[in-house]
């Protein structure tokens, strides 16, 4: 039999269809919920005329979520759902009014992933967090909030909020909900780890790129993420190379996107970084463009020292009205920030440093002076020295004075 008959459609055709993701539609098929599918080959295909069929163990809203904890349920129902929040509450806002993608959702639980980010973008981080916390026990809602809400954590300096939500998330990874329940729990926890500059705790498929567990449309963060980890590490031609890849790939025709003007500030911290400085002009001005007519000052804010004083220029001769709103919410995050490093990095010191690391570490903070150490590591004075001045600017230290309060 032909795939191209028009009496059958393929999965891929049959989910575009019924505005669903492939795994619903196979969950459909091996649940024997679509009459008249066939077998052809190694794939199946479904009767054009086939109807999307409801599922009796869910309600009737725009994803079909009950508002029961979903961890209770068999864990296709989670898996399917969070595809399906993700799927209708990753897309462009529109140029002329963003917030009009509120009229985009019905359902309560997906408006409320589109007001946090607005919110997180025009610096409102306690009205992030209370989006979160009106989520309540949707899982697949709170999955999807949880990277949002973690940056609000360290952006308001709230350990004890990070916290909270690493544990649900951990809980979450060891549940085995499905593979991509476990990559948007996991990806959520990699918001920390870049932004505490803790490379090392990444995880290998987000270092390696490999998106296949996420939803589709959440690929985006993950590039985002990703390029951010290449920041960490400083290799600046690859953080360059993702975030460019990842903006070339996006269909940015009807709007523009939350995760686009992270990607449009880290094409630009990266030409700053390899000295293309005309490079970095152009994405930053296209990223202030796209953000600030509609008072969306965060990403700016959150990367003020990396342009080498470029975005103050730009802010007083293109944008005078925001340069103080960019300034003090930098003065406000930064100070935060501190407080939340230092607490992230006490608590994960043996995950952030190498095993080598923090035995130079644990030995430096107990006073032994630095000709002992080098011979007790069989190297230079030189070398040591410089090993201990990566341990510093990991744990953003200046010295074996604060060295210790971390060891100890």
């Amino acid at each position: 039999m032909d795939a191209s008959n028009s009496d059958y459609k393929t999965i891929k055709e049959t989910a575009e269809a019924w505005g669903v993701s492939r795994r619903y539609v196979n969950l459909c098929i091996t649940g024997g919920r679509i009459p008249g599918v066939m077998r052809m080959g190694n794939m199946w295909i479904v009767p054009a005329n086939a109807t999307k069929p409801s599922n009796p163990r869910k309600s009737r809203g725009e994803c079909g979520e009950t508002k029961d904890n979903a961890r209770n349920k068999p864990k296709e129902l989670l898996s399917d759902d969070l595809d399906c929040v993700c799927e209708a509450t990753i897309k462009p806002y529109p140029h002329d009014n963003p917030d009009a993608v509120m009229d985009t959702v019905n359902e309560e639980r997906l408006r409320l992933q589109f007001k946090g980010e607005l919110a997180y973008l025009r610096g409102d981080f306690k009205k992030v967090i209370r989006c979160y916390r009106d989520i309540g026990n949707d899982d697949a809602a709170k999955l999807r909030a949880c990277p949002l809400t973690i940056a609000a954590a360290i952006s308001t300096g709230d350990f004890k909020l990070f916290q909270e939500i690493e544990t649900y998330c951990k809980n979450i990874v060891q549940a085995d909900l499905g593979a991509n329940v476990t990559a948007i729990a996991e990806l959520a926890l990699a918001t920390a780890y870049v932004s505490a500059f803790a490379p090392d705790m990444v995880f290998d498929w987000l270092k390696n790129g490999d998106f296949s567990n996420l939803p589709a449309n959440a690929t985006l963060d993950a590039a985002y993420k990703r390029a951010k980890y290449y920041q960490n590490t400083k290799n600046y031609e690859l953080m360059l190379a993702v975030a460019q890849t990842a903006l070339a790939l996006s269909d940015l025709k009807h709007g523009f996107l939350h995760d686009g003007i992270y990607l449009q500030v880290m094409c630009a911290m990266a030409n700053v970084a390899l000295g293309h400085m005309e490079e970095a002009r152009r994405y930053l001005s296209d990223a202030l463009n796209t953000a600030l007519p509609h008072g969306f000052i965060t990403p700016f804010a959150e990367t003020l020292t990396y342009y080498g004083g470029l975005l103050e220029k730009l802010l007083e001769q293109y944008y005078p009205e925001y340069y103080n709103a960019v300034i003090n919410q930098w003065k406000n995050t930064y100070e935060n920030w501190i407080t939340f490093h230092n607490q992230f990095t006490k608590k994960n010191v043996r995950s952030i440093l190498t095993f080598r690391e923090f035995e130079m570490a644990h030995i430096a903070a107990q006073g032994v002076p630095i000709k002992k150490m080098a011979e007790y590591f069989n190297v230079s004075v030189g070398t040591l020295n410089n090993n201990m001045q990566i341990i510093y600017q990991k744990l953003f230290i200046n010295g074996k004075k604060e060295l210790y309060e971390y060891i100890f």
